[in-house]
């Protein structure tokens, strides 16, 4: 027992240095979890305490955790029970695809994160583009019930909407986004989890799946977690606020418990006097494939391109940006009062509140007058004006500029010349008709909505 043991020197490092490494993870490594931990807890209290919807406690819980109650949870399992016995695959393969699926997910939200860095980016990326003016809020939405569950449902316009709702919202809560496939690129899907997206397969037809992704909405729902969801499925090819694909709203509706929390379902309507996507989107339209992805240089070349602008001060930036919020739709209600497919019907009713929703611009306001064919100063003007008291009678919300019409319209047509939509003679190049198209139809599409 006393006798001498000789060992290597590369024997005797890897033995401390194991060592070493199980104390850290034993002993100490709990500790500054548990520190760290602890402080994080009280940034979130004094972050709740300013906030009008504190963050729910579902939100901040561990992934592995969620991740775990999610795969556990029994409709998944009665899901992965059903898959097993309909495809042929042993249980046990079916349960690890289960899990796969919930790890997909699941974000992984940091309160850091969203609150010290993406909100600070989200208000100083929009400020640098836009100028941004907000449109009608709904007296209602001051009387809402302060535990329901609130989502937002907005129309798609630009990739912008992410930036631009996460600022204008950071006072009131943290939301959490339903994102698709191009956001899970690496680094770009790490930033979007912290920020509490969950991701999802717009096209898939897998069963499997589809029920683990509905437990997730229906669970962050049943515990309050403030959600953000674009029913049309894709950005606007077209201008218009599109009609909703059912998928998100039928798993808040089938997941409802009418005991339990209400659903607030709060219409939002976004509009831009310029999207920075229009080219693609439109010609996306005219060839009929969605599946666009802009070019790498593409970007490059029009982030430099406006970097050296921004350097020299000629930078103008886009115009105006603004959001309207409509008066919220208690799902309880709703339901009360529904017909044969509460669904298609609630999918109805919210997208035509987010048409009402979306403020009229300068752009767009100009773009649907030169639409008309006019051709001079004055013309445009006294279509303009014909226009403004349409919209006023179907109680639109015009978002102009404060000084009246005619700096509107200056101030648009400056952005239309620029971008060469235009000409001197108001004549609009057959190659830009198109594009002029895109912004006048959310004009034309309010002209209709009564």
């Amino acid at each position: 027992m006393t006798g001498m043991v000789e060992l290597p020197i590369w024997l005797v490092v890897l033995v401390l240095a194991l060592a070493a490494i199980a104390a850290l993870d034993r002993i100490l490594a709990p500790s500054v979890r548990w520190f760290f931990r602890r402080r994080m807890e009280r940034a979130v209290a004094r972050l709740n305490e300013r906030l009008e919807r504190p963050i729910a406690p579902f939100k901040l819980a561990q992934r592995h955790d969620m991740i775990l109650r999610l795969a556990y949870d029994r409709q998944v399992m009665e899901a992965v029970a059903e898959h097993a016995a309909a495809t042929g695959v042993p249980p046990t393969v079916a349960m690890q695809e289960a899990r796969s699926y919930a790890a997909e997910i699941v974000p992984a939200f940091s309160a850091t994160m969203y609150f010290g860095f993406a909100v600070q980016l989200a208000r100083w990326l929009t400020r640098v583009f836009y100028r941004v003016r907000i449109g009608r809020i709904d007296p209602a939405l001051g009387q809402v019930d302060d535990r329901a569950t609130v989502v937002f449902v907005m129309n798609h316009r630009s990739n912008m909407d992410y930036v631009l709702v996460t600022w204008l919202i950071a006072d009131r809560s943290a939301i959490s986004y339903a994102v698709g496939e191009w956001a899970r690129v690496w680094p770009l899907s790490r930033l979007i989890r912290g920020m509490g997206a969950y991701f999802i397969r717009r096209g898939s037809r897998n069963a499997l799946y589809r029920r683990v992704l509905a437990r997730y909405v229906q669970m962050a729902a049943a515990e309050g977690v403030a959600q953000a969801i674009f029913p049309e499925g894709g950005l606007s090819l077209d201008g218009r606020v599109g009609e909703a694909k059912l998928g998100l709203l039928s798993y808040f509706v089938a997941g409802f418990d009418p005991g339990g929390r209400d659903i607030l379902f709060v219409p939002v309507g976004l509009a831009y006097d310029r999207v920075l996507e229009d080219r693609l989107l439109t010609e996306a339209a005219r060839t009929g494939v969605r599946r666009f992805r802009p070019r790498v240089t593409g970007v490059i070349a029009f982030v430099l391109r406006m970097g050296w602008r921004a350097l020299r001060g000629n930078f103008p930036g886009f115009g105006a940006t603004a959001a309207g919020f409509g008066a919220p739709v208690s799902l309880r209600a709703f339901l009360a009062e529904a017909q044969a497919d509460p669904t298609e019907d609630l999918g109805r009713v919210l997208m035509a509140r987010v048409a009402r929703a979306v403020p009229i611009l300068p752009v767009p306001l100009v773009a649907a007058a030169l639409e008309a064919g006019v051709a001079s100063r004055a013309g445009l003007d006294a279509e303009v004006r014909r226009l403004v008291e349409a919209l006023t009678a179907r109680d639109a919300v015009l978002r102009l500029h404060p000084q009246g019409l005619e700096p509107t319209v200056e101030e648009a047509l400056v952005h239309l010349r620029r971008r060469g939509m235009v000409g001197e003679d108001f004549a609009i190049p057959e190659a830009r008709r198109q594009v002029m198209a895109f912004y006048a139809a959310s004009v034309r599409q309010r002209l209709e909505v009564v």
